[in-house]
C-alpha cells in the first residue's frame, strides 16, 4: 500500500444516475481510508442539495501529498472533471459520455501509478456512451484496455457465493464461438490465482457449467461441452485444479456448500441467480487486472436519481471488499 491507509479512487458514472446519490450517501460515513472521487465538483454539489445531504468538496490534484488526511463524513476529496452539459437527473445526454469515459481513465491510471490502492466504480450506461459513437462494452473490457490485460475475468460476489463469467458483454449468438480451449483456460488460471492470492483459498473448488441444456447431454443438444469444456477441464485438473463438470446450468445453483466460485459461460447463465438473491448486496471484482478494482452490481437507475431513493448498499460492499483485498495484497508484498 501508498501509506499506512489505503487509498480508493471512485468513479460515480452516468451523471444522470444514481452513480453521484450513492457516492454522496458514501460521503456521509466514516471510512477508514483516503477517498478521492474523480467528477465535476459542481454536478456533486446540485445534487447533494437535491438530496439534502451535507457535502464539503476539496477540490485535489494529482500527485498528493503526504499530508493528505483520511476520510472525514460530510467531505469528498474531489479531482476536478467537468461535464460537457448541464446534468438533469434521469435524462441520458449523449454529450456528456466522454466525461464518463474520462473519469474512468483518469482514474484507472491514478492506480497504474500508484497514487491509488484501488478503484471503485459505479455504474455506467453503455447504450448513451456507445451513442455518442465511442465503443464500450463495459467496464470489465475498458479497463483491460487501459491496462494492457490480456485477459480478464468479471465475477459478482456476495455472502456465501461467488459467480464469475467465461464471456462478459457478447450477444448470445457470438458466446460459442467466443468459448475456445485457450480462452476457458485461461480464465480458470486467473481465477485459480486470484481465489489463491487474493482470498487465501489453498485448494479453491470450482464448479464449472456447461454451455447447451443439460450441459449437451453427451452432445445430443450441442458439442462444446466433448469438444471443448471438458478437455479443457481435464487438463487443468492434471496440473492439481480442483474442479466439478461441466454440470447442467439449471442446477448448479441448488447446492453451493462447499464451492468457492460457480463459473457460467456466459453474463445471463449465473448472474439472474446471484442479483435474485443479493441484488443491491453484491460486488462485481474485475480479476486478471494489475490493479484492484470492484464495483457496484445494479445499473443507473435512471428513474430513482435525486429522489433519495437509491441504496448505497452495494457500493459500500464495494469499498468494504476493495479494503480487504488491498489488506490481502500488502499481506502477499
Amino acid at each position: 500500500m501508498l501509506t499506512n491507509s489505503p487509498r480508493i479512487a471512485i468513479t460515480p458514472g452516468e451523471p444522470a444516475g444514481i452513480g453521484p446519490d450513492i457516492t454522496l450517501q458514501l460521503a456521509q460515513q466514516v471510512i477508514p481510508a483516503h477517498i478521492v472521487v474523480f467528477a465535476d465538483p459542481d454536478l456533486l454539489k446540485q445534487r447533494a442539495a437535491q438530496l439534502g445531504l451535507p457535502i464539503q468538496i476539496r477540490k485535489l490534484s494529482l500527485p498528493f501529498g503526504k499530508g493528505e488526511s483520511l476520510h472525514q463524513p460530510g467531505y469528498l476529496n474531489v479531482i476536478p472533471i467537468p461535464v460537457a452539459q448541464p446534468v438533469k437527473c434521469g435524462q441520458l445526454n449523449s454529450a456528456n459520455a466522454p466525461y464518463v469515459l474520462e473519469t474512468l481513465r483518469q482514474a484507472c491510471q491514478g492506480c497504474m501509478d500508484n497514487d491509488f490502492d484501488a478503484l471503485v466504480t459505479a455504474p455506467v450506461h453503455k447504450g448513451i456512451i456507445n451513442e455518442a459513437g465511442l465503443p464500450f462494452s463495459g467496464h470489465t473490457e475498458f479497463l483491460a484496455a487501459q491496462t494492457g490485460a490480456k485477459q480478464v475475468v468479471m465475477m459478482l460476489a456476495a455472502s456465501g457465493l461467488r459467480v464469475a463469467l467465461v464471456t462478459t458483454h457478447l450477444p448470445l449468438s457470438q458466446v460459442s464461438a467466443a468459448i475456445t480451449p485457450a480462452r476457458l483456460e485461461s480464465v480458470i488460471r486467473i481465477l485459480h490465482h486470484d481465489l489463491q492470492k487474493k482470498w487465501g483459498l489453498n485448494d479453491p473448488l470450482i464448479l464449472v457449467c456447461g454451455l447447451n441444456p443439460h450441459a449437451g447431454e453427451g452432445g445430443y443438444l450441442g458439442k462444446e461441452e466433448i469438444l471443448t469444456i471438458i478437455p479443457t477441464l481435464n487438463k487443468c485438473r492434471a496440473e492439481g485444479m480442483r474442479l466439478i463438470g461441466p454440470v447442467s446450468a439449471d442446477t448448479a445453483f441448488t447446492s453451493t456448500s462447499g464451492i468457492d466460485v460457480v463459473l457460467t459461460m456466459y453474463h445471463d447463465q449465473g448472474l439472474p441467480v446471484l442479483k435474485q438473491r443479493h441484488f443491491g448486496e453484491a460486488v462485481n471484482i474485475t480479476l486478471g487486472l494489475p490493479i484492484i478494482r470492484t464495483s457496484v452490481d445494479h445499473g443507473t437507475a435512471l428513474e430513482l436519481a435525486g429522489t433519495g431513493e437509491a441504496s448505497s448498499h452495494s457500493i459500500d460492499y464495494a469499498i468494504q471488499t476493495a479494503l480487504e483485498l488491498i489488506n490481502s495484497y500488502a499481506d502477499e508484498i
